[in-house]
Order: structure tokens, then C-alpha cells, then sequence
């Protein structure tokens, strides 16, 4: 999708912010600079530079010009803010903020699923889960499936805010899922994974589902510890999802 010249320029800061070339507590250029280097006028760089103070990765004021915050204060639900942060390099930091996250709100979400899920929301994660087999055994996109899984199990929990989170959630899981996609076997191997989560759940089993689901996110954690041990480059997201190859 082509964005237009907001959409652009945002991008572009945004950008430059997360990969370090304006880092903690620098001073953006003056708007006539800014404006020259993207070629777009003075409103186009205002409302760029609201967004990205609502998305608190700066801050403005009168004398102090508009200052880079310390990423504390960002907004890591943000999905443009995963993106940058996907396309600027994920950091081992970044990754295990994520694998904590999700070890503090699935097996939670996953255990009220257990206890609330409706037919309907069975046969959604089942649609999700018969998705990701296929694009094991046929090739295809396993992580759009995987991801619909996920938040499958969060709707499921019919519990109002952890769907929203679950909404705010999908820019972070997506990474997850995209390195994990990445592992040779990765895909294959975490389908039994999934397979016992949502047996639990249809079995109505909570406790159960948890230990499933805590099973599921241990091994990604694991995964994701492997690819940051070997002190390689952790594998970049394009922000288009890694597609399976057929197996012969």
C-alpha cells in the first residue's frame, strides 16, 4: 500500500528514531529542514511529529525544541513503533520484554477460554489451527494463520479487555511468530504444541490449557534464546509475512 505524504514522512522519523540516528535525548531538525530533507511542507512535518509525540517516542516544548524520550516511555503496542523496531534490528532486549509479556497474559487468557469458550469460538481457532497445518504440509502463510489462533484463545476468554489487548497485542505476537517461522522445523515442530491448547480447550479443561499453553510459549522462548545466543543477526521482519515452501 502506497501511503501518502504524512504516512511517509512518519515512517521515515520514526525510523530514523528506533535504529539510533537520532538517539535518547537528541533534538530533531527545525522544521525547515525536515520539510527540505522529505520534501513535503511544514503542516505534513507538524502532524508528523504529533503522531509521533502521541506514539511517545518524542516530546516538544517551548526552548527544548522536540527531544528523542527514553524508550521506557514508548508505546509498544503501537504497531508503527513494532515496525520500526522490526526494521531497525530487534534487539535481545526486545525479545524477552515480549516472551515475559506473553508469559504474564496467555496462560491467563487461555485458562478463562477453557472455561468460556463457545462452539462458535471453538470452531474459529479450529478454522486457525487447520490454516496453519495446511501451510506446513502445502506451503503457504503460517504466520497469518498462527496469529488468528492467538487471538482466537483471547476472544475466547469473552473477557472485554483482554480482546483489546489482544487487538494492541498482534504487532507484538506477529514478531514472535515471524522469527519462530524462521527456525528450519520451526512451524512443524510447534504444531502438536498447539494442537494439545486447543484440546484443553475443547475439553473445557483450564488447567490444562494453561499447562499447554505455557508449554507453547517456552518453546518459543527457547527458540528465540537460540537466535540470540549465537550472537548472529537476529533475522529482520520485512513486515510481509515468511511464507512456507511446499515440502516435496
Amino acid at each position: 500500500m502506497v501511503k501518502n505524504a504524512h504516512g511517509h514522512t512518519l515512517d521515515l522519523l520514526g525510523q530514523a528514531i528506533l535504529s539510533g540516528q537520532y538517539p535518547v535525548g537528541a533534538s530533531l531538525p527545525p522544521e525547515p529542514v525536515l520539510c527540505e530533507q522529505f520534501g513535503v511542507s511544514r503542516t505534513v512535518v507538524r502532524e508528523a511529529i504529533k503522531s509521533l509525540v502521541a506514539k511517545g517516542l518524542i516530546s516538544t516544548g517551548p526552548k527544548v525544541g522536540t527531544r528523542v524520550l527514553q524508550d521506557d516511555q514508548w508505546n509498544w503496542f503501537d504497531p508503527d513503533v513494532i515496525t520500526w523496531q522490526a526494521h531497525a534490528g530487534l534487539t535481545p532486549e526486545f525479545l524477552r520484554d515480549l516472551q515475559e509479556l506473553r508469559r504474564v497474559v496467555e496462560p491467563a487468557a487461555v485458562r478463562l477460554a477453557a472455561e468460556k469458550a463457545t462452539p462458535q469460538d471453538i470452531a474459529e481457532i479450529e478454522e486457525a489451527y487447520a490454516g496453519m497445518k495446511l501451510a506446513v504440509e502445502q506451503g503457504g502463510d503460517y504466520v497469518v494463520h498462527d496469529l488468528r489462533f492467538h487471538q482466537g484463545l483471547l476472544h475466547a476468554s469473552h473477557n472485554r479487555m483482554l480482546i483489546q489487548m489482544g487487538k494492541a497485542l498482534s504487532a507484538l505476537l506477529r514478531t514472535s511468530f515471524e522469527i519462530s517461522t524462521r527456525i528450519q522445523d520451526g512451524p512443524r515442530s510447534s504444531l502438536p504444541l498447539h494442537r494439545a491448547v486447543l484440546d484443553a480447550v475443547i475439553q473445557h479443561a483450564p488447567a490444562k490449557a494453561e499447562r499447554a499453553i505455557m508449554v507453547l510459549i517456552n518453546g518459543a522462548h527457547e527458540d528465540i534464546e537460540r537466535v540470540v545466543s549465537t550472537r548472529r543477526k537476529i533475522p529482520g521482519l520485512t513486515g510481509v509475512p515468511a511464507r512456507l515452501k511446499k515440502v516435496a
